[in-house]
């Protein structure tokens, strides 16, 4: 951005609304376990990307899911297949069936729309959640569903479409003396979590910009557009308070449920990770307030405008009113007005309009309504 006062003339551009997901009725009186993807972000075809690795060797590639049994019976090492694209339901049962995902998992890792939770399995853990990016104020906030199985050494991660956080991650992997290197799956899933929440910092700072920005508009300009982006900024920090607010639930839970399936190693890491959540709610939650401090803010400064107008009118109506009595006296027709036939009384008329306008104009002043 090059100075605020173009940001305050482009802030309605930049909250533009986003498309709303249509309702997914067509889930209705489906039996418990129906494998339908209710989401809108359709690739052209599902993507497997393979990470195997342990303290001294490093392997990623592509693979079709038909090269997928190859690499679990030589697994002798962790594995991180990440599965891109969610419209492919028949693949997907595929994968389940190898390994062994109940039904009610498929179903909920289709469903997108869903609140983040954490289930543990006899032989599996599940986990979603809200993947949300927002690299600039410019820009507005991509929410996407991701869900994370850990199973046997094995952890499986589904999104929606290419594009993630987890960078970072992969080039942490190459890096045979990073600590996620000698460690258990487990801890390549609170790396994940990690990343997905440490991101939600960066989405945070940004709202916050957009939160500043708005509220200087609204003590500065408060126009129709200024309400239109505010009320949109509200709107954002609903969707945000949905998709954070379950995250204290889903990794709280961690600890509670999922006991037997993390590491000693890997639990301090996670109650670190339960802190970072707090701290990511408590920050929305201010950031929520404040959008509603702006649009009483918004509302006062209106009303203080209106205000300034109407007294400005007030005193240029006080100013003609003794004026028009004047003219109305001077207004009839009489034939016994002595002041009709003075020679000067046209001008004496109008200075004595002068004066009374100055005085008033003075009274005002002292009293301070102008």
């Amino acid at each position: 951005m090059n100075s605020k006062s173009s940001n305050l003339k482009s802030v309605h551009k930049l909250l533009k609304p986003k498309k709303k997901k249509s309702k997914k009725t067509h889930k209705i009186g489906m039996p418990p376990g129906a494998l339908v993807y209710t989401g809108g972000n359709k690739l052209e075809k599902v993507e497997i990307n393979l990470i195997t690795y342990d303290e001294v060797d490093f392997y990623q590639e592509s693979i079709q899911l038909d090269q997928l049994d190859e690499h679990l019976k030589l697994k002798k090492n962790i594995l991180w297949i990440d599965i891109i694209g969610l419209h492919d339901v028949e693949l997907l049962e595929r994968i389940g069936v190898i390994f062994g995902i109940h039904k009610l998992t498929l179903e909920d890792i289709l469903s997108v729309d869903q609140r983040p939770k954490m289930e543990a399995f006899d032989d599996y853990l599940f986990a979603s959640m809200k993947m949300i990016q927002c690299t600039s104020p410019e820009n507005p906030i991509d929410e996407e569903q991701i869900s994370f199985i850990l199973k046997d050494g094995v952890l499986l991660t589904f999104q929606e479409k290419t594009g993630d956080v987890f960078d970072f991650v992969r080039s942490r992997l190459t890096d045979p003396k990073r600590t996620v290197r000698q460690r258990k799956a487990d801890y390549l899933l609170y790396s994940l979590l990690d990343a997905v929440i440490d991101n939600y910092f960066l989405v945070m700072e940004n709202v916050g910009e957009k939160i500043e920005i708005l509220e200087s508009q609204a003590m500065t300009a408060p126009d129709t557009s200024t309400l239109h982006s505010l009320y949109l900024q509200r709107r954002e920090m609903m969707d945000l308070r949905r998709s954070v607010y379950p995250l204290r639930e889903v990794i709280g839970s961690f600890d509670k449920y999922a006991d037997d399936k993390i590491s000693p190693e890997t639990r301090p890491f996670i109650r670190d990770l339960y802190e970072n959540t707090i701290q990511v709610i408590e920050t929305m939650e201010v950031f929520r307030d404040m959008s509603s401090g702006v649009l009483d803010l918004y509302m006062n400064s209106l009303s203080n405008r209106m205000n300034n107008i109407m007294k400005v009118l007030t005193i240029i109506s006080t100013i003609f009113i003794p004026l028009s009595f004047v003219a109305g006296v001077y207004g009839m027709n009489f034939d016994n007005m002595p002041e009709l036939h003075w020679k000067y009384g046209y001008f004496y008329v109008l200075g004595g309009m002068g004066v009374a306008i100055i005085g008033m104009l003075y009274f005002f002043k002292r009293k301070g309504w102008v």
